[in-house]
């Protein structure tokens, strides 16, 4: 679908935007940051329910270590606000291609927009293994660079999802020397694999887990058949589902690969449908906050240049 398809006309007493940002998530809100101060007409359009909402403090982000992360949002909210950037609370239910641009369908009505940026994230489809969903964020997590040094030293437990998680399990060698691997579902490591595991000293708790103990909200063991196997964490390997519905109802282009199939973008953020651009988690899987929010910034100039290229011709057009 391009900017030349013909549909319905868009009503002329429609809000319009320069950028409408689906997403108020780290990368979009620094996306709308730095577009706001470009005096660019920006409106934000979130649901509020952010993958790390769960989680009450984040970490490796430079300058704002130990914050919590709906704290940093919160502030972000305000800072874009200051710019002139519009918020809306809530969820954009289609957004069509027309030849007078983009128009993004909003419970407060369309919104008419040069470009349309989305950012709406991901989700973590977590083992169905009783005490999973409930400690996710807390005492059940996924980011050794994010929660290593909070749990350095304790018994830490892998849960598998993939042979995948030797790896995550190697890593955390890093943080304690108490590291426990449950290999579940996946099936026992293969002789070369147990070797390296057993000449770093990381424990291979063979069985099928059952569920996870846990006493006053913390997480302090994993039962596996019959027996509890005591641990202070438990880190695994969550299915990444990425709320990319939007962008493919406009018929975005997809590559897949072995985590899924993922909606493709251009080094600056550019999708395979003109005018609809995407960062952060939606498109990466490795977009943590501080990766995040640097995309952000560098989408949003990307972006910016590109409207500035849409007004030199508008101009010399004599629009």
């Amino acid at each position: 679908m391009s900017l030349g398809a013909t549909m319905t006309n868009m009503d002329s007493t429609q809000e319009q935007a320069d950028v409408v940002i689906v997403g108020g998530g780290p990368a979009g809100l620094s996306a709308a940051l730095s577009l706001g101060r470009a005096r660019r007409r920006v409106v934000v359009i979130d649901d509020g329910h952010p993958r790390n909402a769960t989680a009450s403090h984040m970490h490796g982000v430079l300058g704002h270590d130990g914050l919590s992360p709906l704290r940093l949002l919160e502030l972000g909210r305000k800072e874009v606000a200051g710019y002139g950037v519009r918020l809306i609370h809530g969820e954009v239910s289609a957004a069509h291609v027309n030849v007078l641009g983009i128009e993004v369908d909003t419970a407060d009505g369309p919104i008419r927009t040069r470009r349309l940026l989305v950012a709406t994230g991901l989700s973590d489809e977590l083992p169905n293994i009783s005490g999973m969903r409930e400690q996710w964020g807390m005492g059940v997590v996924v980011c050794p660079y994010c929660d290593g040094w909070e749990h350095r030293n304790d018994v830490i437990g892998v849960i598998a999802t993939s042979r995948k998680s030797i790896e995550q399990a190697q890593l955390l060698r890093q943080w304690s020397d108490r590291v426990v691997y449950f290999p579940n579902a996946v099936g026992e490591p293969a002789v070369d694999a147990r070797d390296a595991l057993a000449r770093r000293r990381i424990r291979v708790e063979s069985g099928v887990v059952t569920g996870l103990c846990i006493d006053a909200g913390q997480v302090t063991g994993v039962q596996v058949d019959e027996r509890v196997v005591p641990v202070g964490v438990v880190f695994t390997g969550p299915a990444l589902r990425p709320h990319d519905a939007l962008l493919r109802s406009l018929g975005a282009a997809t590559t897949e690969s072995a985590l899924g199939s993922w909606v493709d973008i251009d080094e600056d953020g550019r999708t395979s449908v003109p005018g609809v651009w995407a960062v952060g988690n939606v498109v990466d899987v490795r977009a943590n906050v501080s990766v995040s929010l640097g995309a952000g910034a560098l989408v949003a100039g990307a972006l910016n240049s590109d409207l500035v290229a849409d007004d030199i011709a508008r101009a010399l057009a004599g629009e």
